[in-house]
């Protein structure tokens, strides 16, 4: 490589010694071009920075005419230089201007010049700018020339990131990099969070991208790079971790990349241009992430979360950084952002400072979500690459209503969202005047109102919204959020402290339902094809009685003197619930034998949520004391459509008149058996899906802390007569109709009901 100046190693330190200087901006700017020209020696060194608007502005140049500086602006589809920033690819050419994608600015006076070699200006794969160096005479650029420029280019992300330039422009052209974000995924939580970004899992600031000792930094990044190698291969040995299952093949994916000689082989020339260690893993993974964004292949855009992943430890490893996410520190408006997290994770935070959740992935029903909404946590999911988009710091607001998350807010969107939230207080207040309100429709049709819990931080909402009891109480998440598996002592604490904040009130547990997309850290995960279809919830309860005795055992002693209410899931034949209940009356015996206090009254039920029990109902109303129906799964079963898959989650519509017909067979044949029956899933939470579950003759819904207010003041508004005459013909028509959603849109909108 031809260099003036010594080589890349020389510009890096020179280029410290400019950001050191107690300059302005663009001086700061015009001392980097001059430097880098004469490092290459090139005749023309530029630097064009994307703007908020999307086109790319010159803001420095050596060689190329100073008045254009700020003054040429370009499209991102137009010219070389957009090429590099949408391709987010270094282009290198002998003879620019024969290139189709050539674009000739005349203020610039670069028609003189014929070689050209551009590369993007990256962050976290994100593109922030272009630097540009070109020639007069018809050369080709090394690869070490390029690799440099690459270099030299991370160190103009940081510059750019910083916000430093921002005063540099005019209102509405400031750089891209910290430009704000309007972004829509998927709702998940209701509410509204204001706040500042935690990242869940940090990524490690680089501080120090300059090398002093190449030598010494080769030897640390090979170190590290083995110690890596050793901790993934040590935990794959490790007899905790199943010999198959997704755990295990993200581990082998870890090892497999560790081992890869491109990868390391890549930031060991990173290094050799100049690069510490920290800053060629970082300059590596911007440039993977950046390519691998713009592909997609699902089964690569994986893949880069792997890397990501992977790259994080080894930065841990090269900064003797501990592993895991840093929860001591947060702010008292913390809107905490992840890739995905457990129930447990987002538990271990100070929950009190926390006012959102923003996820990458996320669905609306898994246990995430469940959790967030027991402690009013705003959530949205589905918000692609929200982790490199993001700073720690960042201003955020979360609509958990709308899926929308606006990053570094203007203050007009501020403003507004502000109000949102003094507008959605002044409701609270509202819905909280209707605590002792009995929810009564307007034609008089009693509704009993329920909630779904799962956590002691649930228990409170009992009393603040004046629910008629626990409608649905998930006792597996007690199991998922611990580190080892629940004692019975620990287990008899849990459902002695609910059924005391019930007071009286009912209660219904649910045994176990693990297995599938539920598991426990500390079992031994099995691989199956169709994990939601397989050994899970009653299956594995029936196949492992201990397991399903010791729980049925502490929750009859915890219900001592009163009454319990058990149901079991995933039943899918009337046999299933013979032999579940036969459980129940061995432990009965098994108290009544050593002298423990018995319940006053023992009921136990099913949850309805696989198909086949819609063809054994009579069968199984006779046996039963009363039923819940998990609408979540049985939509699910029912249009076979993963409810975590977003490409199919929300394909079926469950207000369909297959939906709804199959749930009407099930309030019917309750009432035909003089039966209760619940519905405890998602659709109670929501007040226009209530509506319809109302009108086609349920009576007891189960619904989210968050939806109790919304749902009840609907209710007190209905005309339930009205809209179950609408209802009714409309389920039996012979003519096609995809949804009954619009129907009752019409129907609340006629009416003036409030949804």
């Amino acid at each position: 490589m031809r260099s003036a100046l010594g080589g890349p190693r020389v510009l890096l330190r020179r280029l410290r010694e400019v950001m050191a200087e107690p300059v302005s901006a663009q001086d700061r700017l015009d001392k980097i071009v001059v430097l880098i020209a004469a490092n290459m020696v090139a005749e023309v060194c530029s630097v064009y920075v994307l703007r908020v608007d999307g086109t790319l502005e010159l803001y420095a140049t050596e060689g190329l005419n100073r008045s254009a500086v700020h003054l040429t602006v370009m499209r991102i589809d137009e010219g070389l230089v957009g090429t590099v920033a949408r391709e987010a690819e270094p282009i290198s050419l002998s003879n620019a201007q024969a290139h189709p994608a050539f674009s000739y600015r005349p203020e610039t006076g670069e028609e003189i010049y014929h070689s050209f070699l551009g590369v993007p200006i990256l962050r976290a794969g994100n593109t922030l700018g272009v630097l540009v160096v070109q020639n007069r005479a018809h050369r080709s650029y090394t690869e070490e020339e390029i690799e440099a420029l690459q270099t030299t280019a991370m160190v103009l992300a940081e510059i750019i990131a910083s916000g430093e330039l921002t005063a540099l422009a005019l209102p509405g052209a400031e750089p891209a990099a910290r430009r704000p974000l309007h972004l829509t995924g998927s709702a998940l939580s209701e509410g509204i969070g204001l706040g500042h970004v935690v990242l869940h899992e940090p990524r490690i600031e680089v501080t120090k991208v300059i090398a002093d000792d190449v030598p010494g930094e080769l030897d640390r990044l090979d170190h590290a790079v083995e110690t890596l190698r050793a901790s993934i291969d040590t935990m794959l040995e490790d007899e905790g971790v199943a010999r198959v299952g997704e755990h295990r093949e993200i581990l082998e994916a870890y090892r497999m990349f560790a081992h890869d000689r491109g990868w390391i082989n890549r930031m060991r020339e990173a290094v050799m241009t100049g690069l510490t260690a920290e800053g060629a893993v970082e300059r590596v993974q911007s440039d993977t992430r950046a390519r691998m964004l713009r592909m997609t292949d699902p089964y690569l855009r994986e893949r880069m979360h792997d890397l990501d992943d992977l790259a994080n430890r080894l930065l841990r490893q090269l900064t003797g950084r501990a592993g895991g996410p840093e929860k001591m520190a947060l702010p008292d408006n913390a809107i905490i952002v992840a890739r995905n997290m457990s129930p447990a994770a987002l538990l271990d935070y100070d929950r009190t400072r926390i006012r959102g959740l923003v996820l990458e992935e996320g669905a609306a029903t898994s246990h995430l979500t469940i959790v967030a909404r027991a402690l009013n946590i705003a959530a949205v999911g589905h918000i692609e690459n929200i982790v490199g988009l993001v700073d720690a710091g960042d201003p955020v607001i979360v609509d958990g209503v709308s899926g929308e998350v606006h990053v570094r807010p203007p203050t007009d969107v501020e403003g507004v969202y502000v109000e949102k939230v003094r507008f959605r207080a002044k409701r609270l207040e509202q819905y909280a005047a209707l605590r002792d309100v009995p929810t009564v429709t307007r034609d008089g049709v009693a509704i009993d109102l329920h909630l779904n819990a799962g956590l002691l931080v649930d228990l409170p909402h009992i009393d603040e919204t004046g629910a008629s009891g626990i409608g649905l109480f998930r006792t597996e998440l007690q199991f998922m959020i611990a580190s080892a598996f629940p004692r019975t002592n620990e287990q008899l604490k849990l459902y002695r402290a609910v059924l005391d904040a019930a007071d009286g009130r009912p209660v219904v547990f649910r045994t176990l339902d693990i297995g599938g997309d539920k598991v426990l850290p500390y079992m031994r995960a099995i691989e199956e094809e169709n994990p939601a279809l397989g050994w899970r919830a009653i299956r594995l309860g029936l196949d492992r009685p201990g397991l399903l005795r010791s729980q049925v055992r502490a929750l009859l002693r915890a219900a001592n003197g009163r009454e319990l209410r058990l149901i079991f899931p995933m039943v899918a034949a009337v046999e299933e619930f013979d032999r579940a209940r036969h459980i129940v009356e061995r432990e009965l015996t098994h108290l009544r034998r050593h002298g423990h206090g018995l319940p006053e009254r023992v009921l136990v039920g099913v949850m309805l949520e696989v198909p086949s029990l819609l063809f054994q109902l009579d069968a199984l109303f006779e046996r039963i004391d009363f039923a819940s129906v998990g609408s979540n799964d049985l939509v699910q079963f029912l249009f076979a459509a993963d409810r975590g898959n977003p490409r199919v989650a929300d394909r079926f519509d469950p207000l369909s008149p297959a939906a709804l017909n199959a749930l009407k067979t099930i309030a019917d044949a309750a009432e035909r058996h003089g039966k209760s029956v619940t519905l405890c899933g998602e659709l109670a939470s929501r007040p226009l899906e209530a509506l319809a579950l109302a009108a086609i003759g349920y009576r007891k819904l189960s619904l989210s802390p968050a939806a109790y207010g919304p749902v009840k003041a609907m209710f007190l508004d209905l005309d339930l007569g009205a809209v179950a005459r609408l209802v009714e013909p409309l389920l039996k028509s012979e003519a096609h109709i995809a949804s009954l959603r619009p129907h009752l849109k019409a129907f609340a909108e006629t009416t003036g009901l409030p949804l």
